[in-house]
């Protein structure tokens, strides 16, 4: 179901391209995806992807900028931090708290995305994804229960529900169980490894150093179904 390109997002030939909604997700998980959008518009609920696949040169954009400091960068509570002032280390775990290492991101195998309700944006209002929209006072709250509700009739299930000391808790973030749990069956530290040292990865030589806590940390330590 996966190779070692598909796993870490150097390959796309696990998924597929949708127009309605406009996303990419693995072929095992579109039609899923789109039978748990189809019950949320009964409930009057757009159901629609902010972020679905995402590749390793996406992902190495988003951690290389981070590690630059051409992107901002915020430490766990979101308040502003500068990268050029912060050790390699303290670098590595202020971007790890928000972003994945290139490589080893679930939205590279198709199965995960960040979701919102189109329907309850306001008008003019920037989505932001923070834990605070999908509270019971924040636009989506309605979203956040229908999905507490419903979503696992169709396989889903939030990774990232708790803080388990890895990534921060995100409502917004669904995986499709089934088909993750065999990427994360396959996906192996030598797989992980050669994509980073092949990847041109900012802060390379810590990251490699750190990648078994990293990977025991941030990619296995999640909320099972």
């Amino acid at each position: 179901m996966f190779d070692a390109l598909e796993l870490t997002g150097r390959a796309r030939t696990h998924v597929i391209d949708l127009d309605a909604p406009r996303c990419t997700l693995h072929r095992a998980v579109a039609r899923p995806f789109l039978r748990m959008r189809a019950a949320a518009a009964k409930a009057g609920i757009d159901l629609v992807p902010a972020s679905s696949f995402r590749d390793f040169e996406r992902q190495r954009a988003i951690w290389n900028g981070k590690w630059s400091g051409e992107r901002p960068l915020v430490d766990r509570a979101g308040r502003p931090l500068d990268a050029m002032r912060l050790s390699d280390a303290a670098r590595v775990d202020a971007i790890l708290a928000w972003s994945a290492v290139p490589g080893t991101s679930r939205h590279h195998w198709g199965t995960d995305l960040d979701v919102y309700d189109r329907a309850a944006v306001p008008r003019g209002y920037r989505l932001l994804l923070v834990p605070a929209e999908y509270a019971p006072d924040g636009p989506f709250a309605r979203l956040t229960a229908w999905l507490d509700a419903n979503m696992a009739r169709f396989g889903f299930f939030r990774p990232y529900a708790t803080d388990r000391g890895g990534v921060q808790p995100e409502p917004w973030h669904l995986s499709h169980a089934p088909t993750a749990r065999e990427a994360s069956r396959r996906l192996r530290l030598a797989t992980l490894r050669r994509a980073i040292v092949e990847g041109e990865v900012a802060g390379r030589a810590i990251l490699l150093r750190r990648l078994p806590t990293i990977y025991a940390r941030y990619v296995r330590a999640i909320d099972r179904p």
